[in-house]
């Protein structure tokens, strides 16, 4: 629930759904705000109708501002009234007595701000004889089809309301008279003027849960810091389980919904569970210990070690991902087919993803033109990389791809400037190997591989 406004001091909320069945409140303080419309009416019968307005829909946009509800509330027959509702304001110097309660405890306003109407702020306000929530005749009805009591319009109203109050209580405090962002600061400023203020002289007694707004200022940093009351150390890293956790069994006796395949999620769930535990690996580090970070987090061999790079994956690098784990036939072919791949393709992009991850699939499945600068140095390096009398003879292939000439092999030069090796096979260009910076010591990979 979101309300757009005119200003602090005003919140419109856009009509709501039709309620069906259940209750209008899930709060107490909603539930408070219901019985003190159904304690003040005097025609049960009318309540009754505007209930059913409320659930059917009929309350339009609720217009929320000091001392007065809004909204345009329709009969089955179309025919709209106009419907308010008065709550009385509170004056200024009970707002003031009501601030000095709630800064006096960081709970109050830390439940506030969570969406949460904390019963001790309530009790403690009418102790100070400021009943925060309204009784019995507290909500005067107003409405255009000129009834004298609460009607069906006005209740329905009531109704709405009440849904509204659940997701913000801070509505209720507009209609005592300050909107949210207004009573916020006017907390911080008094905390701010109470924590600044020498000790006997409204700065506070030392009390660890009162004294303070949770997010707003307090005691300087030095004086928490040396504080008899510091935060007990946080614990210590948990230890690295030996093996992930086992996959749930989804094999029962209940028949799945359409299109849903217990042993596909059975997999999903191992899948999952192993990521887990590599991502908990590289967050501990070697040994268990948590690593000292680098500025962008773990060091780089942490993450190349347990896979953490790779992340961020599209739909299709994903399945050859999964592919690699040797799922079962049926599992590898709903991969092949939902990544848009032959069952050959899959085996090609598997071959390739265990020599180097994402980078290395980009390599076999992407095809790439480097510019001029790049092709030059390329070739350079090519060229330097062997004896005059041992030199092959190399021809581009088009792309980032180099030939030899007179044997099967192929060196392919990524995005990254490594060079990946690749051996020709049943007419197809397969990987051969890993990466190499040095374009001579992958090519002596793809001649000597073997990927039959």
């Amino acid at each position: 629930m979101s309300g757009y406004g005119h200003g602090d001091g005003e919140r419109t909320f856009a009509a709501l759904p039709p309620a069906r069945g259940g209750a209008f409140t899930r709060t107490w303080w909603g539930q408070v705000w219901l019985k003190a419309l159904e304690d003040t009416a005097l025609d049960g019968q009318q309540l009754k109708a505007g209930r059913r307005h409320a659930r059917a829909g009929a309350v339009g946009a609720v217009s929320v501002r000091p001392g007065r509800i809004t909204a345009v509330v329709k009969d089955r027959d179309g025919t709209a009234h106009r419907s308010d509702v008065l709550v009385r304001e509170f004056s200024e110097e009970e707002w003031e007595r009501l601030l000095d309660l709630a800064v006096d405890s960081a709970g109050h306003i830390a439940a506030l701000l969570d969406r949460e109407m904390p019963p001790h702020l309530v009790e403690d306000a009418a102790a100070a004889g400021l009943d925060l929530l309204p009784g019995i005749g507290d909500l005067d009805p107003e409405c255009g089809c000129e009834a004298w009591d609460h009607c069906p319009h006005t209740a329905a109203l009531c109704y709405q309301v009440a849904r509204l109050l659940d997701e913000d209580p801070f509505v209720l405090l507009l209609m005592r008279g300050r909107g949210e962002r207004t009573l916020l600061d006017q907390l911080q400023a008094r905390s701010a003027s109470r924590a600044a203020a020498p000790p006997g002289r409204g700065g506070g007694d030392g009390d660890g849960a009162r004294g303070g707004v949770v997010g707003m200022p307090g005691v300087p940093a030095e004086e928490a810091y040396a504080s008899a009351f510091l935060l007990p150390p946080l614990p210590a890293p948990p230890d690295l389980p030996a093996a992930p956790g086992r996959a749930p069994s989804l094999d029962t006796d209940t028949e799945p919904e359409p299109g849903v395949d217990p042993a596909a999620l059975e997999f999903l769930a191992a899948d999952a569970a192993a990521r887990a535990h590599r991502f908990l690996a590289g967050a501990l580090g070697p040994g268990g210990e948590a690593p000292e970070l680098t500025e962008t987090g773990l060091e780089k061999t942490a993450l190349e070690e347990t896979g953490l790079e790779e992340t961020g994956l599209t739909g299709a690098q994903d399945a050859v991902r999964l592919a690699v784990g040797s799922p079962a036939p049926w599992i590898a072919a709903r991969l092949a087919a939902g990544s848009g791949r032959s069952r050959a393709d899959l085996d090609l992009a598997t071959r390739a993803w265990r020599f180097g991850g994402a980078a290395a699939l980009a390599v076999l499945e992407e095809e790439w033109e480097p510019d001029a600068e790049v092709l030059a140095r390329a070739g350079a390096r090519l060229a330097e990389a062997w004896e005059d009398d041992e030199r092959p003879v190399l021809r581009r292939a088009g792309g980032a791809r180099w030939t030899a000439v007179g044997a099967e092999a192929q060196v392919r030069l990524g995005e990254d400037g490594r060079w990946w090796p690749y051996l020709k096979s049943a007419g197809r260009w397969a990987p051969a190997g890993p990466a190499d910076r040095d374009p001579a010591a992958a090519l002596a990979t793809a001649l000597a591989a073997d990927v039959s």
